[in-house]
């Protein structure tokens, strides 16, 4: 029997590379830990897991098919968790960087019923923010 851990890595088709890196280092506080240019390929760390942006145009990325939209992603939302969970500070330090946040809300996940928050990356992928159960 597999026992799953934790989320390893998510994988996003990209039209806009430079806009995403911005939206994920600088306001989601992610790093770019690997460069795979001639692939096409930049991989962040995004806690204890890695999240990859693969151009569209690039070796990987027209493995894909069609470009990610509004009428068709490839993926409805991952959430990142999120500690501390400090909604308010949340909600300022994206709306400084461009982002429009949702509302905060409980929503169960891996570790129960917490706190989170949905914004949309520069691409329309939604990313959720979720704090500890009961917090």
């Amino acid at each position: 029997m597999l026992r799953i851990r934790e989320v390893d890595h998510l994988v996003l088709r990209v039209t806009d590379l430079d806009a995403m890196l911005r939206f994920y280092c600088q306001a989601l506080g992610c790093t770019v830990e690997r460069r795979q240019d001639a692939l096409g390929l930049v991989q962040l760390r995004a806690g204890r897991s890695m999240l990859d942006l693969v151009p569209v145009h690039g070796k990987l990325g027209r493995l894909g098919g069609a470009a990610p939209g509004r009428e068709g992603r490839n993926m409805d939302h991952f959430c990142l968790r999120v500690d501390p969970f400090d909604a308010p500070a949340i909600r300022a330090h994206l709306l400084a960087h461009g982002a429009e946040p949702g509302p905060v809300e409980q929503r169960y996940g891996a570790e129960g019923e917490g706190p989170s928050i949905y914004v949309a990356d520069p691409e329309g992928n939604v990313v959720e923010l979720k704090g500890a159960p009961g917090t």
